[in-house]
């Protein structure tokens, strides 16, 4: 659609005494409104501004000067062992073992933590981190999704 159709649109608008027009189609999508009871713009187009609902702005006072007292660099985030997958989280091996790790276990690169179920196959899951376990943030038995955070590492 170029300005010539718009043109015409409008004028099909003011001849017919419209005031809203709406089409759609797959590659566009054009609105038109006149507000009735509203001035003309510039030339009389027969078309109105529209009112906006917004407040209006109010002026904030002027900030004080004030020395900002200096501020530590925020604290990374503690590091989290992730799903690698989708499945069924297990903390154990089987339900009357004890759970892989505990909060306050140390972990290495190669400890797993847990199992995680999917399509059948239990795939164990490595910490491929060294620290020691500050949360458990799933449940035994739960979904997980790719990349869920499943426990929180404090690195040593």
């Amino acid at each position: 659609m170029d300005l010539k159709d718009i043109k015409a649109i409008i004028d099909l608008m003011r001849k017919n005494n419209l005031s809203e027009f709406e089409l759609e189609r797959q590659e566009f999508k054009i609105k038109l409104k006149r507000a009735a009871g509203a001035a003309p713009v510039a030339e009389d187009t027969g078309y109105y501004p529209v009112p906006s609902t917004a407040p209006a702005p109010v002026p904030l006072p002027a900030p004080a000067a004030v020395a900002a007292p200096p501020t530590a660099p925020p604290e990374p985030a503690a590091p989290e062992i992730e799903s690698p997958m989708i499945g069924t989280f297990y903390r154990a091996p089987s339900p009357e073992s004890q759970p892989y790790v505990e909060v306050g276990s140390e972990v290495n690169p190669d400890t797993i933590v847990c199992l995680i179920e999917a399509m059948k196959v239990m795939n164990e899951i490595k910490a491929d981190i060294k620290g020691v376990v500050t949360h458990i943030l799933v449940e035994n038995a739960k979904p997980v999704e790719f990349g869920q955070p499943l426990f929180r590492i404090r690195p040593t």
